[in-house]
């Protein structure tokens, strides 16, 4: 009777040895193997750039100080539509400018100048600074930029882009900087070096973050 009774649990028992020991190597180890350190950081997402990042990457415009020659469009001869004068930016050597890439019928180009607007506020008069907008819009003249600078009563200096500095600004900046709609801005600083602003309509009180620490230089 007792050998009745536990036959059956040896017949499981057997059959159940029997079965692991059939299983395949690479069934009895099931691990996972561990992902590629590559492929983890890849799957992190990249953080949005930060303006001084932005600025750490921008292009090199040296002045001769540094040995290096600056680039061609700071001696070229602009007009501003405002006033009629002319001027190019080795003339404004030691001074800080804040160049403005726009077009007029860029509604952010015109959030973002209302932004300058303020900001020219908050500064005040100075001999050190300069705020330029260059409209590289082929298709708008002298006369269409100067109606939209007295509708909005923006006074700073207005330029209309040739060719050729628009083709200047796209090899130097890059083809971004021909996007009104991005707010394109950079800043040249008193050495004649370029920094780059991150995209995007910046507050009047972040283009005066960015603009103290060359202010300050002086």
């Amino acid at each position: 009777m007792n050998i009745q009774k536990i036959s059956p649990w040896l017949a499981i028992a057997f059959l159940a040895v029997l079965a692991a020991g059939c299983a395949s190597p690479s069934q009895q180890h099931a691990v996972e193997p561990a992902q590629p350190q590559e492929m983890v950081a890849e799957a992190v997402p990249m953080e949005e750039a930060s303006s001084d990042a932005m600025m750490d990457e921008s292009p090199e415009a040296m002045t001769d100080e540094t040995g290096m020659e600056t680039p061609d469009w700071y001696e070229w001869e602009l007009t501003d539509i405002n006033n009629g004068t002319t001027f190019n930016l080795n003339n404004e050597q030691g001074k800080v400018v804040l160049v403005e890439t726009m077009a007029v019928w860029c509604s952010n180009c015109l959030k973002q100048q209302q932004e300058v607007s303020q900001l020219l506020e908050t500064l005040g008069p100075r001999d050190d600074f300069v705020s330029l907008a260059i409209d590289i819009d082929p298709n708008e003249d002298s006369a269409t930029l100067q109606n939209y600078t007295q509708q909005h009563g923006f006074d700073w200096r207005y330029v209309v882009a040739s060719e050729e500095l628009i083709n200047e600004i796209s090899s130097l900046y890059g083809a971004q900087y021909l996007n009104p709609p991005s707010t394109p801005m950079l800043i040249i600083d008193r050495q004649g070096q370029a920094h780059l602003l991150p995209f995007g309509i910046k507050s009047a009180a972040d283009l005066q973050g960015a603009l103290e620490p060359f202010l300050n230089e002086g």
